[in-house]
């Protein structure tokens, strides 16, 4: 019945992107449906667009294996959520129409601005489907026994046919689909497994600790290593990093006015929380209490099978079954082809809208052509995506998601922020800074230990912190404010000039 279900979710999301297909005509139906998807309903798309699978599978993993420093990672969507409600959702959905690059280029020269979006946008993106591909790849490779990388090709078709086929509806209600049923399997794997302990919490904890051993690791933390300078640092990323996430912020084009934007980061963050809770106390707790130690989740090395991403599967197995197992297994399918599909299509509108329409063509442009393109764009960027997630087979997901993160935040959110709030914000400003976030953040990644050692196999890292967004949102904001301050050029009086008309809409 479980591996059923596993099928119905492939064959039923496969179905819904075939109907959306036939309401998809124009270039507005493929990338924002139009506008035409209701506040509670985009809500919940958001919260099926967020979700990843660094939710269920790469924080569960964190908590198994480092204990409650993963409560960095939950915390996160918290703050993120809270920016867009207070700062961005209303200038997003009165300034912007297809991506976020809109609203910057509503007072910034707009060719440099979209060729350098559209930069960010892809390496932020591309960053954040790789994690995506590694969680699918280890699931179906532990449910079904085929090869890792059989497992990618697979998600990876999968993924282009969401997003070619059925644009922004089909996205749409594949995420909503994924955000109900990550709900309700999320509530009856905490329940099953409180279950297993009579519905004692103490019980549990106290298993718990015994299996972590006296590392203190579900007591004091530190289970990461981290420390509290890179602590703040993760936390600068996670954070500014969602909040400039270029699939999220296109979500709140696709309602019609301000009011169905708020309620949409409203929905979106309860939904959110009320996950995250369940992980941090229920989930993760159980799964060390549980599957740590167990020889049944055992390679023949004595590692959990599957990688420690895959703890939350194997709880599922633990607490209700093969059944259950599969259905777990599902749910966490859905969570991932959500994902993908949301940061397919941005990347796609990075493409053929940002670069196409907009810095190649100008003027009126064939909307047919143009999402003709963006449909042999998702086929090129699929093949791309499947490559490095084969190159990084086996890295923590939320650990991938949290280096993706950070370009965002180093990039996007200075970019949108300044240009929202900050007059003085000029195209050099602008363009300076966003180089220099990105080039630092990707920088500091491969000379980090994920890819210097982790990758390239080196023994030590050149840059000894594993995540680089303090430095990097530092340096693009200082960067933006220095050389927009010294830009005394005929382009800079525009920009400032254009502040005051984008400030009163």
């Amino acid at each position: 019945m479980g591996i059923s279900l596993f099928f119905i979710v492939i064959i039923g999301t496969i179905g819904l992107t075939i109907i959306a297909s036939r309401r998809t005509s124009s270039a507005a139906d493929f990338f924002v449906a139009d506008g035409k998807i209701g506040g509670v309903s985009n809500g919940f798309a958001i919260a099926g667009d967020f979700m990843s699978a660094a939710t269920l599978l790469g924080i569960t993993a964190i908590i198994f294996g480092a204990g409650y420093d993963a409560v960095i990672y939950l915390g996160a969507p918290l703050g993120a959520f809270s920016i867009m409600i207070y700062l961005m959702t209303d200038k997003l959905k009165a300034l912007g129409r297809y991506s976020f690059t809109d609203i910057i280029c509503s007072r910034l020269k707009e060719r440099p601005i979209r060729i350098l979006a559209a930069i960010t946008t892809l390496s932020f993106t591309l960053m954040y489907l790789m994690a995506q591909i590694v969680g699918a790849g280890a699931l179906i490779e532990v449910l079904f026994g085929i090869s890792y990388l059989w497992a990618v090709v697979i998600v990876t078709i999968l993924m282009v046919i969401y997003v070619a086929i059925g644009g922004m509806f089909a996205t749409t209600w594949v995420q909503i689909t994924k955000a109900i049923l990550l709900l309700a399997g999320v509530t009856v794997l905490a329940l099953l497994t409180l279950a297993s302990f009579d519905f004692s919490f103490s019980a549990m904890y106290a298993q718990a600790q015994g299996n972590h051993g006296t590392d203190g690791l579900l007591t004091k933390g530190g289970g990461l290593g981290l420390s509290t300078i890179s602590a703040i640092s993760l936390g600068i990323g996670l954070c500014l990093g969602l909040a400039g996430s270029p699939h999220l912020l296109m979500r709140f084009f696709t309602v019609k006015d301000k009011a169905a934007a708020r309620v949409s980061a409203g929905v979106a963050l309860g939904c959110i929380s009320y996950v995250n809770t369940l992980i941090f106390f229920v989930i993760g707790i159980g799964s060390v209490a549980l599957v740590k130690g167990n020889s049944a989740y055992l390679d023949a090395s004595g590692g959990v099978i599957g990688g420690d991403n895959m703890v939350s599967v194997h709880l599922a197995n633990a607490v209700g079954g093969e059944v259950f197992l599969g259905i777990i297994a599902a749910v966490a399918f859905a969570t991932i082809l959500a994902v993908v599909a949301g940061l397919m299509l941005a990347s796609v509108t990075a493409l053929t809208h940002d670069i196409y329409s907009n810095v190649i063509k100008t003027g009126e442009i064939d909307q047919s052509r143009q999402v003709k393109l963006s449909k042999i764009a998702a086929v090129f960027l699929g093949i791309i995506v499947a490559l490095l997630g084969i190159a990084f087979e086996r890295q923590n997901i939320a650990y991938l998601v949290s280096l993706a993160l950070a370009i965002g935040a180093s990039t996007n959110f200075p970019l949108l922020i300044l240009s929202m709030y900050w007059p003085g914000l000029t195209t050099r400003g602008a363009v300076a800074g966003g180089v220099v976030g990105l080039v630092t953040a990707i920088v500091l990644v491969v000379l980090g230990p994920a890819v210097w050692v982790g990758v390239f196999g080196n023994g030590q890292p050149i840059f000894p912190q594993a995540f680089p967004a303090l430095y990097s949102v530092t340096l693009a904001f200082f960067t933006m404010w220095l050389v927009s301050i010294l830009d005394r050029s005929e382009q800079a009086t525009q920009d400032r000039e254009k502040f005051q008309v984008m400030d009163a809409i």
